[in-house]
């Protein structure tokens, strides 16, 4: 017989203490709402995962108003546009004229980082680097999570309402049953090779480049590391890549008449990142909900992954706070539906953006050109240019379908 196992009791239990569940918790904690967080990796491993980000307004307001960390203010680095360059020539989409906002560039495991150390200075209770991880009776009343801690010890947690919040790869999903969930998905035809350098930035904000050799991303890190990226085969080799044949690729893909010269300096950390869409419909099953990576994923071109999280939270957290405050069902009931709304408008505009700045292998001369049309008439347009923003900046807090 297996060890017996200790019994642990909170009104929400939530798998994954990625950024979203950590805020989940963290928003859950001020209103008086106690939650157990129980999470695979160990908090090294994930904060020394380096992966971009890109913060909406809506998301800058979550961690300082609400009392997360006001660090994205200060170590943070607020762009108020982009540039779309093609052609050889960059167009500036100005957020701050068109929509009067600006996104942040932050780094994820950063703002993991910030929500980490204000659970840790509220009391809240993370498991973290277990094993053995289940969910079960969804259903019922008493959904629950067993666990296995990094000490060995076997636990059960009984909780009111069970959160999924364990990415993409997660063991949440996968607990619906396959005639409960519809999954909607396509597969890009290309991926995205990414390097770490330490240089100073090429440019004061980022640069979306769409050439006759393919997609380049010319984004920054900090003042000392940056991050780039190139469209490249989903099944190519980084490690068959010398730092001159790196830096020649991205160097022709921003060649122009302006003379944009990319700034170089040693790569530490050369990546091969594939994508695709996916949203599972419902975000629901039972009294188990999902959030962020768990029920959908996007491109990065759009810059929505985290921030499509992070409102998903949001929408949670209103929902759950609202059911012990008053005892109604009806916005936990809506909470799957109200949440694909931002979904699939997100999906709409990262497909939008990765289909006009990608290059297919086999794409014909019609369909090269009609792509380069369409960015012209993006920033050709006040109207286009305005659509660009507010989507890259984040929708209002509350959207109808």
């Amino acid at each position: 017989m297996g060890a017996a196992r200790t019994v642990l009791k909170a009104r929400v239990g939530i798998v994954g203490a990625g950024p979203a569940g950590l805020m989940l918790s963290h928003l859950l904690a001020q209103a008086g709402i106690e939650s157990i967080v129980v999470e695979k990796r160990d908090y090294h491993t994930i904060r020394t995962t380096h992966r971009a980000g890109i913060l909406e307004h809506g998301s800058v307001r979550m961690l300082t108003e609400g009392g997360v960390s006001n660090r994205v203010l200060t170590d943070g680095h607020r762009h108020d546009g982009i540039d779309l360059r093609f052609g050889g020539v960059s167009h500036r989409i100005d957020f701050q004229d068109l929509v009067g906002e600006s996104v942040w560039l932050y780094p994820q495991n950063e703002v993991f980082v910030d929500l980490a150390a204000a659970r840790e200075r509220d009391g809240g209770d993370v498991r973290w680097a277990v094993s053995d991880t289940e969910v079960l009776d969804l259903p019922s009343d008493t959904p629950k999570i067993r666990f296995t801690d990094a000490e060995g010890a076997a636990f059960e947690v009984h909780c009111d309402i069970l959160v999924g919040a364990d990415g993409s790869q997660g063991i949440c999903r996968r607990a619906i049953p396959a005639g409960q969930r519809r999954e909607n998905f396509i597969e890009y035809p290309f991926a995205w090779f990414g390097i770490l350098t330490e240089a100073p930035p090429s440019a004061p904000e980022l640069i979306y480049t769409n050439s006759g050799r393919g997609f380049a991303l010319i984004s920054q890190r900090s003042q000392t590391i940056q991050r780039m990226y190139f469209q490249a085969d989903p099944d190519e080799n980084p490690d068959g890549w010398s730092e001159e044949q790196i830096w020649a690729e991205l160097q022709r893909r921003v060649d122009g008449p302006d003379g944009l010269e990319l700034k170089r300096g040693p790569i530490f950390e050369k990546t091969l990142l594939k994508f695709r869409s996916y949203v599972c419909e419902p975000l629901r099953y039972g009294k188990m909900f999902l959030a962020g990576d768990a029920g959908h994923t996007v491109p990065p071109t759009g810059a929505k992954g985290l921030n499509l999280a992070l409102a998903d939270v949001q929408v949670l957290f209103e929902a759950v706070e609202s059911l012990y405050a008053t005892g109604k069902t009806n916005l936990l009931d809506g909470y799957s539906e109200r949440a694909l709304a931002r979904v699939w408008r997100a999906q709409n505009f990262s497909y939008w953006m990765t289909s006009m700045l990608h290059t297919r292998s086999d794409a014909s001369p019609f369909e090269r050109k009609r792509a380069l049309g369409e960015l012209a008439g993006v920033v050709a347009s006040r109207h286009g240019s305005a659509y660009l923003a507010e989507a890259y900046t984040g929708w209002p807090a509350t959207i109808s379908k």
